[in-house]
């Protein structure tokens, strides 16, 4: 299979898997008004390759933080940790979501370092769940 090229079939599958919704910051494709972009959770540059079991959805800022990473450092404790992959770990193992549901906050060592890694409570976000919030819209109940 091509490196880079996503058959339509499979793209589909996988944006049914990851319900049209990042797979970090769990926000859906009908909030941010466009398409996910395909992650490569081994990345192309660490020998990844485009098949199913290394392909989820992510948001542009969750993707574009992330970039060829694998591992971040856990504020906490200081030490390199692996990413959490959306594909195979459960997200309210690592993560949960603050008391006002603005921002995320890591459990694990692997969710604090993907946290801080891919910014996931930078500013624009943040101010954006906030209205998501008012709205009833946030955060996702599934």
């Amino acid at each position: 299979m091509n490196r880079r090229r996503i058959p339509a079939e499979l793209a589909e599958r996988i944006r049914s898997d990851a319900r049209h919704r990042c797979g970090y910051c769990l926000v859906g494709e009908h909030l941010v008004g466009m398409l996910m972009e395909f992650e490569h959770l081994t990345p192309l540059s660490a020998l990844g390759e485009t098949v199913e079991e290394n392909l989820w959805l992510s948001c542009r800022n969750c993707n574009g933080y992330k970039q060829a990473r694998i591992e971040a450092v856990d504020p906490e404790t200081n030490q390199a940790v692996r990413l959490f992959n959306p594909r195979r770990q459960i997200w309210d193992e690592h993560f949960r979501w603050s008391e006002d549901r603005v921002t995320v906050i890591g459990l694990t060592p692997m969710g604090r370092a993907t946290v801080e890694a891919l910014k996931m409570n930078n500013p624009r976000i943040v101010a954006s769940r906030r209205l998501w919030v008012s709205a009833g819209w946030w955060p996702p109940m599934d």
